[in-house]
């Protein structure tokens, strides 16, 4: 099955990207527009590979705030998965190389899309302000912290560029924890397994003020314990 989802998925992709990339060269790019996309977008992915979605914990999140979302990662799939059940606009901390693309670039950072690259300092304020905007909009920013798709479903390293976009932005993170998406695609995989049941777990916000730079290592192991605990392996 997994050609013919695949080939769905790119498609669904391109329909959502073509006239956000068009948008962009015309400076007409609307950020409720874009979450309308995205919402498709999410939710169309998660109905053509026939997840059954679970979502627990949703009404400790308060609805007139915006978070810094950190999940794990398991599979391409957390993302439409996450998106669906966060049911707010949300964007993601994408890698620096995506960015360099050119339209496609711009077209991400006017969709408020966040470029997160510590290595070069205008660039790291340029995208500390992308966030701040992203946020004073009531878009909520996602972002995996251990960086990468765990080959095992077991919890990763934290990655610390995260904590510090929270910190600096002053914003709460919001920890989340997402089980099943492996079933419907291995990370690394090719094959699409139609049916996956899948479970997004939102925990209590995490407050980054009663930690501070100083003790982000604290907030780091506070957020991974609440990322771990509804997973049956961390």
């Amino acid at each position: 099955m997994s050609v013919p989802v695949l080939a769905h998925a790119a498609l669904t992709t391109l329909r959502v990207a073509a006239p956000t990339i068009a948008d962009s060269v015309r400076g007409t790019l609307d950020v409720g527009v874009c979450n309308d996309r995205l919402d498709w977008w999410a939710r169309t992915m998660v109905d053509r590979a026939h997840i059954s979605l679970t979502v627990e914990g949703r009404a400790m999140v308060p609805e007139d705030e915006t978070f810094v979302v950190m999940s794990n990662h398991q599979s391409h799939y957390d993302i439409p998965c996450l998106f669906v059940a966060y049911r707010r606009p949300l964007r993601m901390v994408a890698k620096k190389e995506l960015f360099r693309v050119p339209i496609w670039g711009r077209a991400m950072r006017l969709a408020r899309f966040v470029e997160l690259d510590r290595s070069n300092r205008e660039r790291a304020i340029a995208s500390l302000d992308t966030a701040k905007d992203t946020l004073k909009d009531g878009v909520s920013i996602w972002i995996a912290p251990e960086g990468t798709r765990s080959r095992t479903g077991k919890l990763g390293p934290f990655k610390k560029g995260g904590f510090r976009l929270a910190l600096e932005t002053n914003t709460r993170i919001l920890p989340v924890t997402v089980d099943g998406t492996r079933d419907a695609l291995l990370a690394k995989g090719f094959h699409v397994t139609l049916g996956a049941k899948v479970r997004v777990t939102f925990g209590p916000p995490i407050n980054t003020s009663e930690y501070g730079m100083d003790r982000r290592a604290e907030l780091v192991d506070a957020v991974r314990d609440a990322i771990a605990r509804p997973l049956p392996y961390a």
